[in-house]
């Protein structure tokens, strides 16, 4: 049996197979030759104080060999394939391609029930077209684009695998899936997983085709349009087609930008409630800036080094009573237009495998509350969509009716004086100078102010001249909840619809929404 233990060494040696040996030996009091592997397990860094260490959680092998990954041709994932008799018998559609929806569709596929996918938009490569459409030529097609398509909005914003989920038998049933789909093994290690927007499409296909070769349906440009109920429960869907799909069960995941769903369910009469969410900017600062402050580099160091990847942060406060926080911190990344409408503007981040690009960019943000919305308050529970949108319209009048964003110098911005001009953004669409402490709502912009003053505090060089300021970053959850039963997992008032994932409200990302459409599909099964 291997023998567990955590070790505390620098970058280089959590590099080196050979270095992390001998330092395994060290701690061990046995020579370094006795020692056959160094397995480990786990993986984080200390950048609280200089120099930086990296903590691990290792595996040594003294009397055995460590046992191989070899990543099948096919995912070794115990999931029947369906025979055309058993998919007649029992199905189930699932509406919306994400993370929580191919999960469920697996998932389902695992309890013998025919998943029918449904996907509004393209199939996950045939999406770069409209992305290089809205990058290019700011025109935003409403089906497809940066949240919308095969894979759901982390496909091309990041990848990120940053999870809070209790359920870490699934958490880690999730990884080690995606795993198994294509994803590097340093996920089941690292505290803080990415994959990334480069590699994320070859592992969405190989979940398509496994979908598919066990007998599930998917089907890519069906927008559902209207909920088919039959005496009072879930009888199946119409879509914009014209095209009707029946099955007794439907699990709905959408995703967090999907509005058209909110306001069909709204006039169909099924219940929704108004969630609390946060709205803000998003900051991009040269990314050796940044390096420099979280690694605590000396003025004559040029560079982090070969051994560190590119430094993320994160930052919270509390201003006035509401949380100021960064959000989705994407080192070595890009800013995204995220929109998914003509008239608005939206950004978002990702950050490439590697994360090799000369920016970070982070959403930083500041919780909605219900007074905020009150002009919408007629909307329902609708009131805080409709208030997110309003803002998402201003800006985008702001910078001249394109895909282009509002911005300012974040000196300028807490300063509260116009930036004249502004300095390079990774964003593609481009910038327009603007004073944001007037167009955002002063219940925002005051609160980012104080925020970005204290952040500067913690992080001394954080408030500079190369530092740019885009807005808004307004999609950081839904603010919709779809309720359901803390028990059977279907909403309330109508059996037989299973609200999952971030557009339902019960998620935060790829790993949660993934276990999220996971818990779903098998109470389904377990219901059949």
């Amino acid at each position: 049996m291997p023998i567990e233990f955590d070790l505390r060494v620098s970058p280089e040696t959590a590099a080196k197979q050979d270095l992390l040996q001998l330092a395994a030996a060290g701690q061990m009091d046995v020579p370094a030759e006795s020692i056959r592997a160094v397995q480990i397990l786990r993986r984080s860094v200390d950048a609280r104080k200089s120099p930086v260490w990296i903590n691990l959680r290792i595996a040594v092998f003294i009397a055995e060999d460590p046992p191989a990954f070899i990543p099948p041709p096919h995912p070794a994932i115990p999931v029947p394939v369906l025979s055309a008799e058993r998919a007649r018998q029992r199905q189930a559609i699932v509406v919306g391609a994400g993370p929580a929806g191919l999960f469920a569709a697996i998932a389902l596929l695992e309890k013998g029930i025919q998943p029918i996918l449904l996907e509004r938009g393209k199939a996950v490569r045939e999406r770069r077209r409209d992305l290089a459409l809205l990058n290019r030529e700011h025109v935003v097609h409403p089906d497809s684009n940066y949240c919308f398509g095969e894979g759901g909005a982390g496909t091309y914003s990041d990848g990120k695998l940053y999870t809070r989920s209790k359920k870490r038998g699934d958490v880690r049933q999730v990884l080690e899936w995606l795993v198994a789909f294509g994803a590097s093994e340093e996920i089941l290690i690292d505290a803080h997983p990415h994959i990334g927007t480069n590699k994320l499409p070859g592992i969405i296909e190989n979940i398509r085709h496994f979908i598919l070769a066990r007998g599930g349906q998917i089907h890519f440009d069906k927008r559902v349009s209207r909920l088919l109920i039959q005496a009072g429960r879930i009888d199946g869907v119409e879509c914009a087609d014209g095209s009707r799909i029946q099955a007794p069960d439907l699990i709905l995941a959408t995703g967090h930008s999907a509005r058209d769903v909110y306001r069909m369910l709204q006039e169909q009469g099924i219940a929704l409630q108004a969630k609390a969410f946060a709205m803000g900017v998003r900051v991009e600062h040269p990314q050796a800036l940044i390096d420099r402050i979280q690694y605590h580099l000396k003025p004559d160091q040029s560079d982090r080094g070969p051994w560190l990847d590119a430094a993320p942060y994160t930052l919270t406060r509390q201003v006035k009573g509401r949380g100021v926080y960064s959000f989705c911190m994407c080192p070595g990344g890009i800013i995204a237009p995220c929109a998914t409408a003509p008239g608005e503007v939206v950004t978002n981040g990702w950050s490439p495998s590697k994360r090799d690009q000369p920016w970070a960019n982070s959403g930083i943000v500041v919780e909605i509350k219900p007074e905020d919305w009150g002009a919408f308050n007629a909307c329902g529970a609708l009131a805080g969509m409709e208030f997110q949108s309003s803002l998402e319209q201003a800006c985008w009048l702001a910078a001249g009716q394109t895909q282009r964003v509002p911005a300012q110098g974040l000196s300028d911005f807490v300063q509260n004086r116009p930036s004249s001009s502004l300095g390079p953004s990774s964003y593609v669409p481009g910038t327009t100078p603007c004073n944001l402490n007037k167009l955002l709502p002063q219940s925002i912009s005051r609160c980012l102010v104080e925020g970005f003053r204290y952040f500067g505090q913690v992080m001394r060089g954080y408030i500079c001249e190369e530092a740019i300021v885009h807005a808004p970053e307004s999609r950081t959850s839904s603010p919709v909840r779809i309720p359901r039963d803390e028990h059977n997992r279907q909403h309330p008032g109508m059996p037989g619809l299973y609200p999952v994932g971030e557009g339902a409200g019960y998620a935060g990302g790829i790993v949660s929404a993934a276990v999220d459409g996971l818990q779903s599909a098998r109470m389904i099964g377990k219901n059949a």
